[in-house]
């Protein structure tokens, strides 16, 4: 069991272009929800499989604090989409940050996620995002620093 990359999830691309699901990265609150190095992510899972508290994402699994980093997950700010770079799609947000005096031990990555759509399948993911090893606070803000090339990128 453990991380070893950063993926976006196979369904997820499917639905989207194949209109199973409606999920709008720009308008819908999105979420990155943090986990422990107790589960080993798959990129080819369903839908279903890819949502927050759903299997291996379950709330369980989940690391938070409180109102420093909530259940559920940080919501995503400065969502963009960005067509920029040539032969290249790029989806982003603002860095997430947890508030001053979060405790949050062992993480060891995160799924992105859509907090608003019920059906077909609710809490959909869109991705998870490996940290590249264990990475700890307590009592201070923990920083989830972006890719300068975006949370996904798609090159065409």
């Amino acid at each position: 069991m453990a991380w070893t990359n950063s993926k976006i999830f196979r369904q997820y691309l499917a639905d989207i272009v194949g209109n199973v699901t409606a999920m709008d990265y720009d308008a819908d609150t999105v979420k990155l929800a943090l986990y422990g190095n107790g589960i080993t992510p798959d990129n080819d899972v369903t839908a279903v499989n890819s949502a927050f508290d759903v299997g291996q994402w379950d709330n369980v699994a989940e690391i938070f604090d409180g109102a420093e980093w909530p259940a559920g997950g940080q919501t995503l700010g400065s969502k963009t989409i960005s067509v920029a770079v040539a032969d290249t799609v790029t989806i982003d947000a603002a860095d997430s940050a947890s508030g001053s005096s979060a405790t949050l031990l062992t993480v060891f990555g995160g799924l992105v996620y859509d907090d608003t759509i019920a059906t077909p399948v609710a809490k959909q993911g869109f991705c998870y995002l490996y940290f590249g090893g264990t990475q700890s606070i307590t009592d201070g803000t923990m920083t989830i620093v972006y890719n300068p090339l975006g949370i996904m990128s798609f090159g065409l």
